[in-house]
């Protein structure tokens, strides 16, 4: 593969098209590495689009970019928070989850660095099961919920209380599990805290 190639493999925040490395190897091979560059390593390599955000500013930019990019025309966004996103940057959203829905902008319970899966519950995505999210899903998460692994993340919530509806969610290349559609883009927004 030529190195113009491979800079462009890494600009796009994608796999390289010959890396047929599987995720748990990879994984092995990043034991040691800081939580955060392993959580993104093996999130990009599972298919997602993972954007680095210094503060909100850079993180509504990068949403108005995306949203732009993949002509996104409605968004289903329940959370407070994440609608003043949305004002700003002047998308139509609804509340609840509707077939017109093209993107899902939400928030996250968890980001596990063992395999670089999402964590959601009832808290991100209401009563509804995430494979009837839209084809994009934005997610925006703070690095402080990365954890180590499934086993750290149900601890935390085991000790936080009521949270229901638990899933996960990864890349549509992960081969942990069936992923919400083949062509599901999953692009996380990680802010610092």
């Amino acid at each position: 593969m030529s190195l113009f190639k491979k800079l462009v493999g890494k600009i796009l925040n994608q796999p390289e098209d010959d890396d047929d490395q599987d995720l748990v190897k990879l994984g092995d091979q990043l034991k040691n590495a800081d939580l955060d560059y392993k959580f993104a390593q093996l999130f990009t390599h599972s298919g997602g689009f993972f954007n680095y955000c210094a503060d909100e500013a850079e993180a509504l930019n990068t949403l108005n970019h995306i949203l732009k990019i993949e002509q996104v025309k409605s968004v289903f966004c329940w959370d407070h928070d994440l609608k003043n996103f949305l004002n700003v940057v002047d998308v139509p959203y609804t509340p609840q989850l509707e077939l017109f829905n093209d993107c899902a902008f939400i928030t996250c319970e968890y980001l596990i660095a063992f395999d670089g899966r999402i964590m959601l519950s009832h808290n991100n995505i209401l009563h509804y099961h995430s494979s009837r999210l839209p084809e994009k899903i934005v997610i925006m998460a703070n690095v402080s919920q990365i954890v180590t692994n499934l086993n750290d993340a149900m601890s935390k919530i085991k000790r936080n209380g009521n949270i229901r509806n638990l899933t996960s969610i990864s890349g549509s290349n992960s081969k942990l599990d069936t992923p919400n559609k083949d062509n599901t883009k999953l692009f996380l927004l990680l802010l610092e805290d």
